[in-house]
């Protein structure tokens, strides 16, 4: 999966997000650790905190380099977005 991208403001080494690879990544993150979904359903402790980790490290790794801070914040949102979708299907 590649959440990389050239941008023609960007050196051509680094690498950006891509909204739907983020997705795609972030969908298999929920899919690993359906426990801590539960967990942030059922409001319990810890678990927005490890799901939001999971996710910034996954884009850290895939782009190889620590992520902005605009782009940790997108990351959390499109996770925050994800979670809220899966907890409106699940109470209805």
């Amino acid at each position: 999966m590649a959440l990389m991208s050239d941008v023609k403001d960007q050196s051509m080494e680094e690498k950006s997000l891509e909204a739907a690879a983020l997705d795609e990544m972030l969908g298999g993150i929920i899919r690993d650790n359906q426990e801590k979904v539960v967990g942030w359903m059922r409001e319990e402790p810890g678990c927005w905190g490890h799901l939001a980790g999971k996710g910034v490290a996954a884009c850290r790794q895939e782009l190889g380099r620590p992520l902005t801070d605009g782009e940790r914040r997108l990351v959390w949102h499109r996770l925050w977005w994800w979670l809220e979708q899966i907890k409106s299907q699940a109470l209805s």
